[in-house]
């Protein structure tokens, strides 16, 4: 088995990966992802008990218990860059022998969930709700470095999405990539269901106009008016579908909440989004003490 060289995986003088400042032992097998790092003290405060904090640029860690199960919160900054770097190093922490520098036998699959905030692209969708995504379709450009295989149903609904958005070529070709079914089937009381758009930023990707002229002017609208079946884009933001498709090639339960805070549609955004996101975590984490 090939040994993994220093200058691909960086390990520092503790024996920490080096952009997470994290050894093995310093995680849970679900690890929880927020992009801010003022909120990772928002979900460990619901912990019974903290054992470990760690904070290394934006990346701060806190691990602990809820009852028996030991969970994880890591904050990753905003957006798809940093979620590889997040996603790549939280695999090598359980899946790679830091000594050896070589490749497990026996692989372990994380539960990595997301705790984020989003936009809804649907009227009905309004600010404070919740939505748990059945795809990350990315429009991020991400996964296209590396071999991403999609399932025929995944193939079709791309097809369809591209047919009807007309992106692709000049800038990007879009992906996609399901939840973990396992994890999804618990989140359907309380939450909207549909597919998660990823952009790779917040104002032109999103279609956000304030001095700049935007490619797709007509971008919230496509999304909006798409449908696959039974599905529709219920909302977008910057990091689930880079969650799910590297989770998907590396083996772990991905799953994307998000507490809505702008309604794209309506023009609308929430007057009290630290209250929608406090929502968020108490349903997720009881949940997951409940039932996972």
């Amino acid at each position: 088995m090939n040994r993994i060289a220093e200058s691909e995986l960086i390990i520092n003088e503790r024996g920490a990966v080096y952009h997470l400042d994290l050894r093995p032992e310093e995680i849970g097998e679900t690890v929880f992802t927020v992009g801010d790092p003022d909120r990772v003290k928002e979900v460990s405060k619901h912990f019974d008990h903290i054992e470990v904090k760690s904070h290394h640029r934006e990346f701060i860690t806190h691990t602990g218990f809820i009852g028996k199960k030991r969970i994880s919160v890591l904050s990753t900054g905003i957006g798809p860059d940093n979620i590889d770097i997040a996603v790549n190093e939280l695999d090598a922490l359980v899946n790679i022998d830091f000594n050896t520098r070589q490749i497990k036998p026996n692989l372990t699959s994380l539960n990595i969930v997301r705790l984020g905030t989003s936009g809804s692209l649907q009227g009905d969708i309004v600010p404070d709700s919740l939505v748990a995504s059945t795809h990350g379709l990315g429009i991020d450009n991400l996964l296209n470095f590396y071999r991403l295989e999609q399932n025929e149903e995944e193939k079709q609904l791309l097809h369809s999405f591209v047919t009807h958005t007309q992106m692709h070529g000049q800038m990007i070709y879009p992906y996609i990539s399901s939840a973990s079914a396992s994890l999804l089937k618990n989140f359907v009381k309380g939450f909207y269901q549909g597919i998660t758009v990823t952009c790779p930023g917040f104002y032109g990707p999103q279609g956000r106009v304030l001095r700049l002229g935007v490619r797709y002017p007509q971008l919230v609208e496509r999304l909006t008016d798409f449908r696959f079946g039974q599905y529709r884009i219920t909302n977008f933001e910057m990091e689930t579908s880079a969650i799910y498709g590297l989770g998907k090639l590396l083996g772990h339960h991905c799953l994307a909440l998000n507490a809505i805070i702008a309604d794209r549609v309506n023009k609308q955004f929430s007057k009290d989004p630290k209250a929608a996101v406090e929502k968020l975590i108490v349903t997720a984490l009881g949940i997951f003490s409940d039932y996972i």
